[in-house]
């Protein structure tokens, strides 16, 4: 049983160090997914208030080419279905693929949400041995390392969950918007062209 033991505990301290790897290239992921972030939600809110306009013109029937013109992924996307002359069946295809690789943009954001807490758990718990060994043997210096370096990585952990959750509800919800208004704009180019 006492070889059992060792052989748990050398497996759990060799995690160590490719848990804290991990857990630095987590967070500055997290940090280049904040920095995206901040630019992604700065050309939204500029963008604002032409996408408003841009819809109320699709809703009166009075959209023209001209209001294509412009940036943004929103009118990218108006102009791709027009150059596809508004054919039902290509459209929803582009309109599907476009939604598909918006998931997996989530998907990954998801994933750093599961994956920052659970490596800043193995973290916190790989070095909890080591510091209670230490504190039984009367090493304070020891467990005060090892306690140091369990709470940061638990820091750590939630602050990559915490950063990527924000981005994720945020982008869920404006690519939601996006792709109804985007449907929607379809749906009325198809019922004017209906004989």
């Amino acid at each position: 049983m006492n070889v059992l033991n060792e052989l748990m505990n050398w497996i759990s301290i060799s995690l160590l160090l490719p848990v804290v790897v991990l857990l630095l290239i987590g967070f500055l992921a997290a940090l280049a997914t904040l920095g995206g972030f901040c630019s992604f939600y700065l050309g939204v809110l500029r963008r604002r208030r032409g996408r408003v306009e841009l819809m109320r013109k699709i809703r009166s029937g009075r959209l023209s080419a001209a209001d294509l013109e412009g940036a943004g992924a929103f009118r990218r996307a108006l102009r791709a279905m027009e150059k596809l002359n508004w054919d039902e069946l290509h459209c929803e295809k582009f309109l599907a693929d476009r939604h598909a690789a918006q998931i997996a943009e989530l998907d990954r954001l998801r994933f750093l949400i599961k994956i920052g807490p659970m490596l800043g758990l193995m973290g916190t718990l790989i070095p909890m041995g080591p510091a209670l060994a230490g504190l039984a043997s009367g090493d304070i210096g020891s467990m005060a390392y090892n306690m140091q370096l369990a709470f940061a990585t638990t820091v750590i952990g939630v602050t990559i969950a915490g950063v990527d959750m924000l981005v994720l509800n945020v982008k869920k919800h404006f690519y939601e918007a996006e792709h109804s208004d985007l449907c929607y704009a379809l749906d009325l180019q198809l019922r004017e062209r209906r004989p």
